[in-house]
């Protein structure tokens, strides 16, 4: 798979799994996204991914790198609706 058809899929499984927050914006927690099993199946690296998406301005989050476990309860924002 290419990285660019990888982001599509990561903003579709985003909005299928995240909610609004305040702002408008869609969110998901990374912990939801990383044990979620359609997208177990879907991403290789889904932190490979995120990081991707991250550097393109589609998605953020706090810190560079996320582990499963450790940052579980980190926010993956949508910026591109």
């Amino acid at each position: 798979m290419n990285v660019e058809h990888e982001i599509t899929l990561l903003v579709e499984e985003i909005r299928r799994l995240g909610t609004r927050n305040a702002d408008g914006q869609v969110s998901v927690k990374f912990g939801v996204l990383f044990a979620d099993e359609k997208c177990a199946n879907l991403f290789e690296a889904l932190v490979g991914t995120l990081k991707a998406a991250k550097r393109r301005k589609i998605v953020t989050y706090q810190g560079e790198l996320l582990l499963q476990g450790v940052h579980d309860n980190v926010d993956i924002i949508l910026l591109q609706d």
